[in-house]
Formats: structure tokens, sequence, C-alpha cells
């Protein structure tokens, strides 16, 4: 059976920038699945989880604190709570290892964790933190939980992105800013293109063995803690909150609410509209369409059409998505066992 590289552009899901997590999941039943996801005692996470559990999944969240996750996820009935850090691969191999071990599938991974526009800090290999996290740090994880996504019989990887791949593609000269200025927004920027390419990559490869992937903008949320490193007035400037410090609330622009902005997560994770489909980057719950990138060089089939908003194409570009998936290999330091 041969499997249709699925087109980078909207289905007319029914879905919008105002749905919810709850809107998207309403009659889908998720008894007997069992789904992880990164990041899912805090913000967007916290309300995948959340939701997901609601529809009868059993739900593990990694942690590299677990009081605090025990804590965040206590009014969440069953939640199954253990130890990682993903700027620690032993600890992701200990991780990995543990879930493996129980001879379950994996039906569900929704990598949501990560950072943003950090100050320059490196890890013990001396990766830039928000690469290794983002994306090198997943990457890891899905190629140790391999064996239990294969044994699904359909699984879906889900990376949350962010428009702000806008911000770089992967310079894959010097990924690192070990011979360049460090720039912490370039640095977020291409963290999240690495999200989408890895997404791209990884379904080419994985749907022959039922496992499809997803990247996904799911909008600008404030009060998640991924505006950590930010001012108040840089959030001014942004327009995400007001002169008085609140939230602004407009989901016409992506300024969205925790529950609007893990919307696109379940709907990636969960849907049947995506049945048969892989390797996209969404926004509003649908398939995104391509933005203009006008010193791209490269073509897309399909009838693609270009459109001013959506996914750069240079983070969708399947030669960068292979050249992305060796260097993580190079960079992790294992070889991603198909």
């Amino acid at each position: 059976m041969t499997t249709k590289i699925t087109k980078q552009t909207p289905i007319g899901s029914g879905y919008g920038a105002s749905s919810t997590a709850e809107d998207v999941i309403k009659g889908i039943d998720l008894s007997g699945k069992i789904a992880i996801v990164t990041g899912g005692y805090s913000g967007l996470g916290l309300e995948t989880v959340r939701v997901l559990r609601s529809a009868g999944a059993k739900v593990i969240v990694p942690t590299r604190d677990r009081n605090k996750a025990a804590a965040a996820l206590a009014d969440i009935d069953g939640i199954v709570i253990e130890e990682m850090d993903l700027l620690d691969p032993a600890s992701i191999d200990a991780f990995a290892e543990k879930i493996l071990a129980t001879g379950e599938p994996l039906h569900i991974l929704v990598n949501s964790a990560g950072i943003m526009a950090s100050p320059l800090k490196r890890d013990s290999r001396g990766y830039e933190s928000q690469f290794a996290t983002n994306h090198l740090g997943h990457f890891q994880l899905v190629a140790r939980l391999w064996p239990a996504l294969r044994r699904a019989n359909g699984a879906r990887v889900v990376s949350v992105s962010s428009w702000g791949h806008h911000f770089s593609p992967i310079v894959f000269d010097d990924p690192h800013f070990d011979r360049r200025d460090y720039d912490r927004w370039g640095a977020y920027g291409q963290s999240k293109t690495a999200n989408i390419l890895f997404a791209a990559a990884l379904d080419q490869r994985g749907k022959d063995h039922g496992v499809r992937a997803f990247s996904l903008h799911p909008g600008s949320i404030v009060g998640t803690g991924l505006e950590k490193h930010l001012s108040k007035e840089e959030l001014q400037a942004s327009g995400v909150i007001d002169e008085n410090g609140e939230p602004v609330l407009d989901p016409a622009k992506n300024l969205k609410t925790v529950g609007q902005g893990a919307a696109t997560s379940v709907w990636c994770a969960t849907s049947p509209q995506l049945d048969g489909m892989g390797g996209v980057y969404c926004e509003n719950c649908d398939i995104a369409p391509l933005g203009k990138d006008a010193e791209s060089d490269f073509e897309f089939d399909n009838n693609n059409t270009l459109t001013d908003s959506g996914v750069m194409p240079y983070a969708v570009d399947p030669k960068a998505a292979d050249r992305l998936w060796s260097l993580s290999e190079q960079l992790v330091g294992l070889t991603f066992a198909l």
C-alpha cells in the first residue's frame, strides 16, 4: 500500500482559532490508549494532559521535579509521573527504558516541553540549550520510545513548535552559536524550525510502521511560564499584555487562552480528520498553508500554494529535514533504529 504525501494545505476542519481542547476532544474515546506529554505539568502541556485524561487515556508525564508535577496534577485523577530531564541524555534513556519494560504500546506522544528566548546556556555536551531542549532531547526521546510507538499499530507523535520558526531556519554550519554571536530569538526560531522538520522527517520514516507525526503553532499564550525570560516591557511591546500586565485575548490574532492554545495539540493527537495524514504543520486546528519566502530556492509539488501566513517553506523542505535527521543522530550519538 502506497501512502500519499499529505499536502501542506488546510482541510477545512470546521474548527478555528477560538476552538478549545475540550471542543476538539468531544466524541473521542481514548479508553485503552496510552499517552505521554512532556511539559505536562504546566501551561499548554497541563491542559493537554487534562483533556486527554478526560477522554479516557492513561497519561504519563515526565518531569525534572516530581513534587512540582505532583502538585500541579493533583486535581487530575490517575496521572503517572516519572522523572526525566530533556537536557540529560542518561535520564531520557532511563525514562524510556522504564516505559519499554512494561511491554505496553504508546499511542500518543506530545512533545510540549520547551524553553524560549533564554540567555545563552550550554548543556554538558556544549550544546546550546534551546536547540538541545526543544529539539535534541525530544529527538532522543522519540528514538528510544520507537518500539512502543510501533507496538501501537497506529500512533501519533506531536511536536509543539511555534510561529517563532519564522525567526530562523536551521543554521547547519553553526547550530550551537560556537562561531557567531548569540541571538536568543534566532536560537529559539532555529529550535522551532527543528520541531517542524523533525515531524516531517519522522512521518516519512514512520508512516509504513503506523506512526504519523505532526507539528503545530499553538498561538501566543501568556501565563504558561514560557515567557519567563521576557520583561514586562517586551511583552507589552509584542502586544500580548496590556498596560496593566493583563493578557490580551484575541484568537483572531493568535492571542489565546490556555484552552484555546492546547486545542491544536489535542486535535493533532486525536482527531480522526487526520487519519492517514501526517508530516504537516498545523495552526488553529487545521493544516496550515505554506508561507511566502522570497529567499526560498526549492520547489513544492502537490499543487501547494504559497500564502502570507502559515509555515515557512524552509521548515518543510525535505532535504533540510533529512539533513537535520542526520545531524541529530550525530549530535545525540545514536542511530534511529526504525
